[in-house]
C-alpha cells in the first residue's frame, strides 16, 4: 500500500542511487527535477484524497455486502438550512451524522442541541474550518480540535470521538494531533460536492448513480441544493433497497467519550 512512510523510504533509496551514479557519471539536472515533481505529486495526492490513506487511516465506507448506507453533513450547525435538513430527516425516520464546526455553535446553541436530541450523531469538523488549517503546526490542530471538544461538552456533557479533517486534507501535522486526541478519523466515499453543483438534477443524479452498499455520503448542511434534493434523494434510495444507518452505527464504532 502506498504510504507516507514507505514513499519517503522509496525515493531515499532512489535519490542515494542517483547521487552514487551521479558519482562516477553524470546524472542530467531534469532527472532530479522529475523526481522532486513526482514525489510532489505523490504529497498532493495523499494530502487531498481522503481515502487514500497515505498518512493515516481514515474511514470512509462499511465492508458490508448490506444495502446499508449513512448520510453525513460537514459545516453546520446552520440557521439557515440546518433546521429545515432536520425536518426531512425527521419526517422520514433517517439518523445522520453532523460533523460540526465549533464556532458555528456559538449562537446555535439550540440548534446544536436538537441534532442531539433527535437522535443524529455528531462529530468534530474543527472549531475554525480555518482556509489554512492544514498549515498550522501539529499542536495548533490540537488545540483547535480541542476547542471543538469544549464547546460540545458544555452543552452536551460528552466529547466526540469521530473527526473529519476539513477539506478532507490529511497530513503529518494532523495525524499527530488525531492520535493525541484519540480520535477516529472519518472520510467519505461518495462526495455529493453540493458546494459547487447547484443543479438539482445534476447533484440528484451525481449521488444517486453513486449508491453501493455501506457508503458514506457527504452532504453539507450549509447548501439549499442538499435541502432541496434530500426527501426526493431519501426515497430514490430506498426505492433501489437501501436502508439508512447512522453513520457510527454502519461503521461499529463508539462516536463519544
Amino acid at each position: 500500500m502506498l504510504t507516507f512512510r514507505n514513499t519517503n523510504l522509496f525515493f531515499a533509496s532512489l535519490l542515494i542511487a542517483l547521487l552514487l551514479i551521479d558519482w562516477k557519471y553524470h546524472v542530467p539536472s531534469p532527472v532530479y527535477i522529475s523526481l522532486a515533481l513526482l514525489y510532489s505529486l505523490l504529497l498532493f495526492y495523499g494530502s487531498y484524497r481522503v481515502d487514500s490513506g497515505f498518512f493515516i487511516q481514515v474511514l470512509c465506507s462499511a465492508k458490508t455486502e448490506l444495502k446499508e448506507i449513512a448520510i453525513s453533513f460537514d459545516d453546520g450547525p446552520s440557521p439557515e438550512y440546518t433546521p429545515a435538513i432536520l425536518n426531512v430527516l425527521k419526517a422520514n425516520q433517517v439518523a445522520a451524522a453532523f460533523f460540526c464546526i465549533g464556532k458555528r455553535i456559538k449562537g446555535n446553541e439550540a440548534l446544536f442541541r436538537r441534532i442531539h436530541e433527535e437522535g443524529h450523531v455528531i462529530g468534530n469538523h474543527s472549531f475554525s474550518h480555518h482556509p489554512a488549517f492544514d498549515l498550522f503546526s501539529s499542536k495548533a490542530m490540537s488545540a483547535d480540535l480541542q476547542q471543538m471538544d469544549e464547546e460540545m461538552r458544555k452543552l452536551l456533557g460528552r466529547s466526540p470521538r469521530m473527526f473529519r479533517p476539513p477539506y478532507g486534507v490529511t497530513n503529518p501535522p494532523l495525524k499527530k494531533a488525531i492520535i493525541r486526541g484519540n480520535y477516529l478519523p472519518i472520510g467519505w466515499n461518495i462526495r455529493s460536492l453540493d458546494t459547487v453543483i447547484s443543479h438539482e438534477q445534476k447533484l440528484m443524479d451525481r449521488v444517486s448513480t453513486a449508491l453501493k452498499p455501506g457508503a458514506v455520503i457527504l452532504f453539507h448542511d450549509t447548501s439549499l441544493a442538499t435541502l432541496s434534493i434530500l426527501p426526493g434523494f431519501i426515497k430514490e434510495a430506498q426505492g433501489k433497497g437501501y436502508r439508512f444507518v447512522r453513520l457510527d452505527k454502519l461503521l461499529n464504532l463508539d462516536p463519544y467519550v
